[in-house]
């Protein structure tokens, strides 16, 4: 259920592509389409092209595609539903639900999301101004965070008193509850769920307020930090401290740095590493995963030594394979806490530790082999066994052999040797990145009938048959136009491979193309297969169903496709002979 599916069509009509995009790329007019540079990836040469009419982009050097939804997804870092809504915000569309629940639904967590907002400023403003939060100033400036830290990341101070933030902001219980903001408690009295703690407010990616971390004041009593609940809100294995302000940078850098404290992203910001975000209580998620590889290809993880190492082999190799994402580990120096620490200590040793950061593989075979006494040949034996069980892990058959080439030299033994044992080391040997195709020509027939399916499909739609298609991805495309009353149903149905080739010829411009002289080249590609087909069948006696006269017949006919005058007749005759004979193979059929 969600958003009615007439009123996301109705947002899509009523949205100007190039208008849209033109607000993030300096788009220029080239025939029918709009051309820029790709805000996806850093180019000199325009490669991203967008086609308002049809209302899709493409880039050629990149492959990132989409719609307006897409685009207002990707580039505002919103879910489908945050998108939709900011299109229909921008047309004037007032949207539906498919169930009243679900709009309730909506409704509900828009007013949730507002309480978390003023809590937001009510804690800030009480510890900007307010006597009580003295001692919290004092501490915080103590930390190195000036005004300036405190105003950027919003930083607040819960009182002592047991309800004042729901009493200043009138919180019902019910909401007090869903926004994880206090609690009725045995007295049956609605309770702050904060109190005398430093508050670091935390955002989802959209910058929507979602919870709160906090902290005591050293040498205050009870636990040293305290996280919101899990709320309609909020969940810790989902939301990622620091993304919001992070996100811009994460593209720009290609990177992000993933540490596990609301201090070590403020500190990895203050040594100039502002593409830093931070777990919440919890280890690093798949779903955390899936959510940043929206933004960049490459993890650092800045944990301290135990954590970073301790991180299971397999889910981070699965989530390489996975989500196309290379995860480095930044070894902080000895005697480093966390990166806050070395933020304050020595913020060039941090930067240091960040750009030098080595592939996940690398950083534990080093941890390994460094502390491992390799004196003697039972020692280097040991270590090799050790790295050995390491690199078989990986579930790369070229990374395994790199690896161990590499760690044989150092140990000073046989890199066949050293994997001696390890049976069929990895579970894959599927490489961690498949390589793009070549980009296909449209001035091929196949292609230029499908642009022609595309952007002008009365032209061509009662003489084009899947039959004339060989190439499978062209063939697929055909399929999903054919099936489809429009190109956005075609594209929600098709394989992904066919739904870029698809996208791609929606915003590439259309050289003027006869579609009968189009139609007739793809005949003749058709029927030339079928005569190779029958002299390889004639010449080895493996089709003794096929008539040698229609052999002679094909012939002629294809004279007759590569002369204008008598092209549409051939064509007439060919097509239906070309379907009888691919539904039943070996059919002499002639017409």
């Amino acid at each position: 259920m969600g958003i009615a599916a007439e009123d996301i069509e109705r947002v899509r009509a009523a949205t100007d592509l190039a208008a849209v995009v033109g607000e993030q790329v300096a788009l220029r007019r080239s025939g029918t389409r709009w051309v820029g540079l790709c805000p996806f990836h850093t180019e000199r040469t325009p490669s991203f092209s967008v086609n308002a009419e049809l209302g899709f982009w493409y880039c050629f050097g990149c492959q990132a595609k989409g719609d307006a939804i897409t685009f207002v997804r990707e580039t505002r870092q919103l879910d489908f539903v945050g998108a939709v809504e900011s299109l229909a915000g921008r047309a004037g569309i007032e949207l539906h639900w498919d169930t009243h629940r679900e709009s309730g639904e909506r409704q509900r967590r828009t007013r949730l999301v507002e309480t978390m907002g003023r809590a937001v400023t009510w804690y800030h403003e009480r510890l900007l101004s307010s006597p009580d939060a003295a001692d919290a100033r004092h501490y915080l400036r103590s930390r190195g965070y000036d005004g300036e830290v405190v105003r950027q990341f919003q930083l607040g101070w819960a009182p002592e008193g047991w309800d004042e933030l729901c009493r200043s902001l009138s919180l019902p219980a019910d909401v007090a509850r869903d926004t994880g903001l206090g609690f009725v408690n045995k007295r049956n009295r609605l309770q702050d769920s904060f109190r005398a703690r430093v508050l670091f407010p935390i955002f989802d990616a959209r910058g929507d307020a979602v919870a709160f971390g906090g902290r005591v004041l050293p040498g205050a009593e009870g636990h040293k930090y305290k996280n919101s609940a899990a709320s309609a809100l909020y969940d810790k294995g989902d939301v990622l401290y620091g993304l919001n302000w992070a996100k811009t940078k994460v593209v720009e850098h290609g990177e992000v740095v993933v540490c596990e404290g609301y201090t070590d992203v403020i500190g990895l910001a203050a040594a100039g590493l502002p593409q830093a975000v931070a777990t919440c209580g919890t280890s690093l998620t798949e779903r955390h995963v899936a959510t940043l590889r929206r933004f960049a290809p490459r993890i650092v993880l800045a944990f301290d030594a135990d954590g970073a190492g301790q991180a299971a082999a397999e889910r981070v190799y699965g989530w390489e394979r996975r989500y196309e994402v290379d995860v480095f580990v930044a070894a902080l120096p000895h005697g480093a806490k966390d990166p806050a620490d070395l933020a304050r200590s020595d913020p060039d040793a941090l930067r240091r530790a960040v750009t030098e950061a080595t592939p996940f593989l690398a950083f534990r075979l080093e941890r390994l082999l460094a502390d491992a006494p390799l004196v003697t040949v039972e020692a280097r034996a040991r270590a090799a066994t050790a790295a050995a069980t390491l690199i078989a892990e990986h579930p790369n058959q070229i990374v395994r052999e790199d690896y161990a080439a590499q760690v044989a030299v150092r140990l000073g033994v046989r890199p066949e040797h050293l994997m001696a044992g390890q049976g069929g080391a990895g579970r894959s040997s599927t490489p961690a990145r498949s390589v793009p195709k070549q980009r296909r020509r449209t001035e091929t027939a196949s292609l230029l009938a499908l642009a022609l399916a595309v952007h002008q499909p009365e032209a061509v739609s009662e003489l084009l048959h899947e039959v004339l298609f060989a190439d499978p991805v062209e063939l697929g495309a055909y399929q999903a136009l054919a099936c489809s009353a429009t190109l956005q149903e075609a594209l929600e149905e098709a394989a992904p491979e066919v739904a870029e080739l698809l996208l791609r010829l929606a915003v590439e411009e259309v050289a003027d193309a006869d579609a009968g002289a189009v139609v007739g080249r793809l005949v003749d590609e058709a029927t030339s297969r079928v005569l190779a087909a029958l002299e390889v069948g004639f010449r080895t006696g493996t089709s003794p169903g096929d008539d040698p006269q229609v052999f002679g017949w094909l012939k002629l006919r294809i004279e007759d496709l590569r002369d204008d005058t008598t092209r549409a007749q051939a064509v007439e005759q060919l097509l239906p002979f070309l379907v009888a004979r691919a539904q039943a193979p070996e059919s002499g059929v002639m017409q």
